[in-house]
């Protein structure tokens, strides 16, 4: 029986999308991405591109360089406003745009929880362009630190305060940790750094709570090892500008405070209420079809199945959206054949982190280990997990370099950031 043609768009070049788009490649499927950006970004990477380890070529790939051999996949730069269910459509940035079936997978943005208010005094790292504002603020700080003509206390300027102990918030202080030890002694050899604090504040008893009792400690000691003031069951109070604050009134003066607390989905308008449930995610069933739609989906941290083994949801991890992603497009095929879908069932392969030089931890299925095989381990799957050849071998060689040199050569305030009144 002879396919049927489908018109297939995918919101979100992300982890999912981007899967899902090249699972579909040489297939009967007609195939629409649409993304703000014209690149897909590598989020694990981010904080080496504020950090000055990495350029954000190494981390980023034009999507239409991914299919450009692949006539079924086409890529426009939208922005999607709305979805009209009824009429199987999308309101664009460029227009509107009909589908047969579409995916949502648009992803997450920060989660600011009570601090919503005071968003912009708060730096982030969840995109390219913040990537480069966070980078180019420490360094505008540093050279105000050295002038010192504008009044404010040496702490201030220089203190970096880190809220949320995640991944991105150790891989962050870790990083900064590095570069205050290694890197800005030799490029502001006149300023004290001995002024200089980095606080990490997690409110919950651990760090890493996602992964085992194991890593929670190994990289707690990992990062008092690199001077990281690490603050547990500290939960954030406040903030006005100069001074963070926590519930039990202690304060930490500091001009730089970097939030990566948590995350929401990002869903798009349109959708039904019942169907947005708790993190802003989008309820899906075992096929990722979004609640009360037979011809919508969505996939990746956008998504969430809700199970007694994960009532919230699957974790926002890019593994998680790249099984659906490729799941997904067999589902599809399978439609176009008339022929019953498949159920989705999520394959953990563990999840890791790094601290730093010979410093990270990683949690398989069966086993555990922290160190610099981990560190090893750590490294080889991220640059096999970039795209395009010449991202690998960049990022290889600069964190070759950085590994010999104990250097992060990449300081350049391209475009200076000042934070919104």
């Amino acid at each position: 029986m002879k396919n049927k043609i489908f018109n297939i768009v995918i919101i979100g070049a992300g982890f999912g999308g981007v899967e899902l788009a090249k699972a579909l490649r040489n297939t009967p499927m007609e195939v629409l991405l649409i993304d703000q950006h014209n690149y897909h970004n590598f989020q694990p990477l981010m904080y080496q591109v504020a950090t000055g380890g990495l350029e954000p070529g190494s981390i980023a790939y034009p999507v239409r360089r991914i299919f450009r051999r692949n006539k079924n996949i086409t890529f426009r730069m939208a922005e999607v406003q709305e979805v009209v269910t009824g009429e199987n459509k999308l309101l664009t940035s460029i227009g509107e745009i009909a589908y047969d079936y579409l995916v949502i997978a648009t992803g997450s943005v920060t989660n600011f929880f009570n601090f919503e208010p005071v968003k912009d005094q708060l730096l982030t790292l969840k995109s390219i362009p913040e990537a480069l504002n966070l980078r180019s603020f420490i360094f505008q700080n540093l050279e105000k630190a050295l002038a010192n003509n504008g009044g404010e206390p040496l702490d201030e300027i220089m203190n970096i305060a880190i809220v949320g102990g995640g991944p991105a918030g150790i891989e962050l202080a870790g990083a900064l940790a590095e570069m205050k030890r290694f890197v800005l002694p030799k490029d502001f050899p006149e300023l004290d750094l001995t002024k200089m604090s980095i606080n990490l504040y997690e409110a919950s008893p651990q760090l890493l709570a996602a992964m085992s009792e194991e890593a929670s400690s190994k990289s707690l000691d990992y990062l008092k090892e690199l001077g990281i003031n690490v603050y547990l069951n500290a939960r954030v109070h406040g903030y006005d500008g100069a001074n963070i604050t926590l519930e039990d009134t202690s304060s930490f003066r500091t001009d730089t405070v970097i939030w990566t607390a948590g995350v929401k989905g990002a869903p798009i308008k349109g959708l039904p209420k019942e169907a947005i449930i708790g993190g802003n995610r989008i309820a899906v069933n075992e096929y990722n079809q979004v609640s009360g739609s037979d011809r919508i989906f969505a996939i990746g941290d956008v998504a969430a199945h809700s199970t007694p083994e994960d009532p919230k949801g699957l974790p926002m991890l890019a593994p998680v959206a790249q099984q659906q992603g490729k799941l997904l497009a067999k589902n599809l095929l399978r439609l176009s054949k008339v022929e019953p879908m498949k159920e989705f069932t999520y394959f953990d392969k563990g999840v890791m982190a790094t601290i730093g030089r010979r410093k990270a931890v990683v949690d398989l299925k069966v086993w555990k280990f922290q160190g610099t095989f981990a560190w090893l381990v750590w490294m080889f799957v991220h640059i096999m997990s970039l795209v395009g050849f010449r991202n690998k071998i960049v990022a290889f060689f600069d964190w070759m370099v950085n590994y010999f040199t104990y250097d992060r050569p990449l300081g350049l305030i391209i475009r200076p950031y000042k934070r919104k009144e």
